[in-house]
C-alpha cells in the first residue's frame, strides 16, 4: 500500500466519523463505495470491510456521547437484541443473493424516510397510534437538560431487525434505518435516536463483521487506516451534533440519507 493511499484511508475514516457521529449512521454508505470504485474491492469485501471500520465508529460515539449522557442504553439494548440475528442473517445473505437489487429497494426506502422526515420538519412527528407495550423514560443529559418521553419498546424490537439484516447486507451499520425507526416509530427524541443508535451499532457490526470474516471479506489493513481517522472525527462529530438544534439535525439527516441513497442508485446500477 502506497503513503498516499494511507493518508487518503484516514482522511476517509476522519470524514466518516464527523458524519457518522453527528448523524447517528455508520458511515458504511460512504466507505463501500469508496472501496469499491477508489481500490478495486468485491462488493463483499467492500461490505466486510467497512463493518469492521464501523466497530471504532460506534465504539467511539458511544464513549463520546456517554460522557454526554444522552444514550438511552435500555432502549438501546433490547433493540440490539433484535438487530444481531439480523445482521448475521444479512452477512449470510450476501453470499446468496445479488445485493444489487436489495440496495436499489433500501435506496428508494431511504429517499421514502428522508422527504417523510423533511416534511414533518415543522409539525409534531408522527407516532404509532396502535396500543403497544411502552416504557416511560426520564433521562437527564451533562447539561442538566431533561427528556421525559414514552418508547415503544416492543415496535423498537419488532423493526430493529431490518436494520440488523442491512448492516449485514449492505454494510452501512443500520443507523440509516435505526435512528428513523427509534425516532419516528418508537418516540425517542431525535438526539438520545441519534446516540442511541451508535450504541446499538457495536452489537450489529460485531455480529456482522464475525459472519463476514467467516468468508474472508474483510481486509483489516484497510479497516485500520480508516478507522484511525473515524476515532478522531467522531469526537468531532458528536460536539457538533450537542450544539444543534433537533430540527436542524433531522433536516442534516434528511439531506444526507438523500445523497446516500442517489449514490446507492448510482453504484449499484
Amino acid at each position: 500500500m502506497l503513503p498516499i493511499d494511507v493518508v487518503m484511508l484516514v482522511f476517509l475514516g476522519f470524514f466518516v466519523g464527523v458524519v457518522a457521529s453527528m448523524t447517528g449512521i455508520g458511515g458504511g454508505t460512504f466507505i463501500v463505495p469508496a472501496l469499491s470504485i477508489i481500490y478495486g474491492f468485491t462488493s463483499q469485501e467492500a461490505v466486510g470491510t467497512s463493518l469492521a471500520v464501523i466497530v471504532f465508529t460506534s465504539l467511539a460515539s458511544t464513549y463520546a456521547y456517554s460522557r454526554q449522557k444522552r444514550i438511552d442504553y435500555k432502549v438501546g439494548t433490547v433493540s440490539a437484541i433484535s438487530t444481531v440475528p439480523g445482521a448475521v442473517l444479512g452477512a449470510y445473505l450476501t453470499t446468496l443473493v445479488s445485493s444489487s437489487l436489495l440496495a436499489i429497494i433500501f435506496s428508494f426506502f431511504l429517499i421514502f424516510v428522508a422527504l417523510s422526515m423533511l416534511v414533518n420538519l415543522h409539525v409534531p412527528l408522527p407516532r404509532l397510534t396502535v396500543n403497544m407495550k411502552s416504557w416511560h423514560r426520564k433521562l437527564t443529559d451533562s447539561e442538566g437538560k431533561r427528556f421525559e418521553y414514552d418508547a415503544k419498546i416492543l415496535s423498537a424490537f419488532t423493526l430493529a431487525f431490518f436494520g440488523g439484516l442491512s448492516s449485514g447486507l449492505l454494510g452501512i451499520g443500520g443507523g440509516v434505518l435505526i435512528v428513523p425507526i427509534l425516532h419516528l416509530v418508537a418516540g425517542v427524541p431525535i438526539h438520545l435516536a441519534v446516540a442511541t443508535s451508535m450504541f446499538i451499532m457495536i452489537f450489529t457490526t460485531v455480529a456482522g463483521v464475525m459472519t463476514h470474516a467467516q468468508f474472508n471479506n474483510v481486509r483489516l489493513e484497510y479497516s485500520a487506516y480508516i478507522a484511525l481517522g473515524v476515532i478522531f472525527g467522531t469526537q468531532l462529530g458528536a460536539l457538533i451534533a450537542k450544539k444543534t438544534s433537533g430540527k436542524l439535525l433531522r433536516k442534516i439527516f434528511s439531506i444526507i440519507m438523500i445523497i446516500v441513497s442517489i449514490r446507492l442508485l448510482m453504484n449499484f446500477i
